[in-house]
């Protein structure tokens, strides 16, 4: 497989399940798509006005998911999931069909996006990949939550921490090279909450779908999921996750080092505008060279997770 051309799923692939916070039954389909068509979802239990572009400026929501909306009011939520396991396996164009407003949340994690698009295959174009290479530091804070982004020779750092006072999931950070490191943990990590936080997140009408079949529950001193963790550091590594699928929403496959504490769907979105705010702050490359450098390669992961 040549990483230096675009890539498209080999066939379409279809997922049905329930959406975490609306509670209904989803269907979506991933399918096909010509070199520089980039990842576009599409309403089809909408007639007209139904393309919705996962693009940061399209973000209309950050509040416990990622919601992405175009000028119609067309809206396609949940989305971090499909789009870190889309970026991971370095899929740039498809469509995505999906017939309600909410991507199905399968388990929690992007395991079985991961699963169904490495059966169905990856093909390869001869267009060119393009990368977006940060050039300067950039930093967005909300009191003593922060994140900051800033140049790297070649590769994608993201170190992330976790400050609860819940002592299940405590201080919690880890680091990773996403074009380098097996990412299996990751991509397997699903979303959890806090067992007294649901009353009030189903007050607002949210997570009408959630069970401990897609979600970790912490209560207290005890994980409520009877198997547990799947990972020792699970609750980091989710967000890590996220943090991938929302950098997505910048197009691109990103050159950078990042850093984040406490940080979720909001910070992310924050930071990505303030970058392309300014055209000092990044540049987009074409990359043309017969040899994509080592540290742009994610080695491990079509191996470890096949």
């Amino acid at each position: 497989m040549s990483y230096l051309t675009q890539k498209t799923v080999k066939s379409i692939i279809s997922f049905n399940g329930i959406a975490l916070h609306s509670g209904l039954n989803v269907n979506l389909c991933i399918k096909p798509a010509e070199p520089n068509f980039g990842i576009v979802f599409k309403r089809v239990d909408l007639k007209s006005n139904n393309l919705v572009y996962p693009n940061f400026n399209n973000v209309s929501n950050t509040s416990l998911n990622t919601t992405v909306e175009n000028e119609f009011g067309a809206k396609v939520s949940t989305i971090e999931h499909l789009m870190g396991a889309l970026f991971g396996l370095g899929v740039d164009n498809a469509l995505i069909e999906i017939d309600n407003e909410e991507v199905p949340i399968l388990d929690g994690s992007a395991k079985e996006f991961i699963e169904k698009i490495l059966s169905a295959g990856i093909t390869t174009s001869a267009a060119p990949i393009k990368i977006i290479k940060i050039e300067k530091e950039i930093t967005f804070s909300d009191g003593e939550r922060f994140i900051s982004i800033k140049p790297s020779t070649l590769s994608l750092d993201i170190e992330f921490e976790l400050k609860y006072t819940n002592k299940i999931i405590g201080n919690q950070k880890n680091k990773v090279k996403v074009y380098e490191d097996d990412l299996t943990d990751v991509f397997n990590s699903r979303t959890y909450c806090l067992y007294e936080d649901i009353e009030l997140i189903q007050k607002k009408g949210l997570a009408k779908g959630g069970n401990l079949k897609n979600a970790i529950v912490v209560k207290e001193k005890e994980i409520l999921n009877p198997e547990g963790l799947r990972n020792e550091k699970e609750f980091v590594n989710h967000k890590i996750l996220d943090c991938i699928g929302d950098l997505y929403t910048s197009g691109y496959r990103i050159v950078a080092s990042i850093k984040c504490s406490q940080g979720g769907h909001y910070l992310t979105n924050q930071l990505l505008r303030k970058v392309f705010q300014n055209k000092e702050n990044f540049s987009i490359l074409e990359i043309k060279e017969k040899n994509l450098p080592h540290t742009l390669i994610n080695r491990n992961l079509l191996k470890s997770i096949a």
